[in-house]
């Protein structure tokens, strides 16, 4: 069911990371939990997790907190997970290997239904259960295998013209794993994942806490100083 009020972007993004938390509390045998307590596993403020989970209509009950299996129900429903979506990923080299391979999308509500690739060389070899098809095909295997969602895992070069093809396959969400930007047409959704830019970010957080270390040792070693 679609709801008719909007949920903010920000909110969406979070509900996937409450979600793994709420799953890994029902695993644990917690049948409630609080804000307090989510926003902790979540890496949010509490007050941000009343918010976020009021937009779905759920606002616990003061002093016991959510329901953790219902909490669980609503989040899934919300995100479209209470049935299965197929994907196709295009572009079968480490990653596209390895995203072919990966489990935890079946077990989070998503089938790899195709494989393709534009290098001649590699079509037919077998990857898992599937078989590499030649991305001339893609159209094809949209239709027949429904494919809801196409996930680019190709050299930056290609990114757009896969892009283009998803279109034209009648693909209007993208998961893009280059290194680039696409232009898609209004009602095509894209998500980008840049593991560079990822890293950078860590990187700079890691020279953060390098730099307050620093500056922590060397406040010591004056206060020594200053003891004596």
């Amino acid at each position: 069911m679609v709801r008719d009020r909007s949920i903010p972007e920000a909110t969406v993004g979070r509900l996937p990371v409450y979600l793994r938390a709420l799953v890994d509390l029902a695993e644990r045998g917690t049948n409630t939990v609080s804000s307090e307590a989510l926003a902790e596993a979540a890496g949010v403020n509490s007050a941000k997790v009343r918010k976020d989970l009021s937009h779905l209509g759920s606002y616990g009950t003061r002093g016991v907190g959510y329901d953790v299996a219902y909490l669980i129900h609503q989040i899934r429903r919300e995100l479209g997970l209470t049935q299965h979506w197929s994907i196709v990923i295009a572009g079968i080299g480490n990653l596209g290997h390895a995203l072919a391979n990966y489990r935890g999308f079946a077990e989070r509500g998503f089938e790899v239904a195709a494989i393709v690739d534009a290098d001649p060389a590699k079509v037919g070899e077998r990857v898992g259960e599937l078989v590499i098809e030649p991305i001339a095909d893609l159209e094809r295997l949209v239709r027949e295998r429904e494919v809801a969602i196409g996930v680019i895992a190709t050299p930056a070069s290609a990114v757009q013209e896969v892009a283009d093809r998803f279109v034209e396959a009648g693909i209007r969400s993208i998961l893009n794993f280059a290194p680039a930007t696409v232009s898609v047409p209004p009602g095509v959704s894209v998500r980008k994942v840049d593991l560079a830019v990822e890293l950078q970010i860590l990187a700079f957080y890691e020279q953060r806490k390098a730099t307050l270390a620093e500056v922590k040792r060397r406040g010591r070693a004056v206060a020594d100083v200053s003891g004596r």
